[in-house]
């Protein structure tokens, strides 16, 4: 892949998206322009209501533009696909089946016609042990924590080497302790698998800390992109350290104006 490819790695051109409901036509998107390079960290991020997830759910495959085109690796995006794995805020675990069981479902799936089971095996087990769960293998969803179970859904997102890592508020229902914890974890791993990854959140501090850019959408309906933020913060990043770095409270400060100065009438209205 040629490096103008690698830059345009997900690339979203002139999309819209209108909803049919029975009060009539919905316009939730329009005009979204953005490109994502391989490798690197979006987050999308502003008020509910302003499209972030269905933008998300677009890059998927899940439901597609009523304009406009998106590629990925150069392939137009027509639905779901195993090069692109989503991560949900419920974790969508199937309860009768075991941590393991949950991961080697998805892997056989997308590794089966080409792979042993052994193979299969090493897959799901190496998963389990990125994000540090091997001790929960044979324990099923309802004996674990729900930081846990986040952990299961992003290791089964990762063990099928997707080109791209969506995940839609992945933390947004944990406690603020666990939250960090996987955000620290989810730094590591992100770094180790050099993961190309877009993420919807609604906390500032979250997208600073992890994103090289913070995608900024306008209120609904009919939002689009307002600003794009690049946050050139080196990494490693710890957030210990980062408390009180000048760059970092600048990125923080961008965000804060735009989403609650330049944007706040929602608030507001509430």
């Amino acid at each position: 892949m040629n490096e103008l490819q690698n830059s345009r790695f997900i690339e979203i051109s002139d999309v819209g998206q209108t909803f049919k409901t029975a009060k009539g036509s919905f316009q939730a998107l329009r005009d979204i322009h953005l490109t994502v390079a391989k490798g690197e960290f979006v987050a999308l991020i502003g008020h509910s209501g302003c499209g972030k997830s269905t933008l998300l759910n677009l890059i998927a495959g899940l439901t597609q533009p009523t304009q406009g085109t998106l590629l990925c690796a150069n392939k137009e995006i027509t639905g779901p696909g195993p090069e692109r794995a989503v991560v949900f805020q419920n974790h969508s675990l199937l309860p009768w089946l075991s941590c393991y069981e949950n991961i080697f479902l998805g892997v056989e799936r997308v590794f089966a016609a080409t792979e042993s089971k052994a193979q299969l095996k090493a897959r799901t087990e190496a998963a389990l042990a990125l994000v540090g769960l091997t001790p929960a293998t044979h324990k099923r969803p309802g004996e674990i924590s729900g930081g846990m179970k986040q952990r299961v859904g992003i290791a089964r997102a990762l063990a099928m080497e997707p080109k791209v890592l969506l995940m839609d508020e992945p933390f947004g229902a944990l406690d603020a302790l666990t939250r960090a914890r996987l955000q620290d974890e989810l730094l590591a791993i992100v770094q180790k698998t050099r993961s190309t990854v877009v993420m919807v959140t609604h906390d500032v501090d979250e997208a600073v800390l992890l994103a090289d850019r913070i995608v900024m959408m306008t209120n609904g309906p009919a939002a689009t992109i307002g600003e794009v933020l690049p946050v050139k913060l080196p990494r490693p990043r710890h957030r210990v350290e980062l408390a009180e770095d000048r760059d970092y409270v600048h990125c923080r400060k961008a965000v804060i104006d735009f989403l609650y100065t330049r944007q706040g009438h929602v608030e507001k209205a509430a």
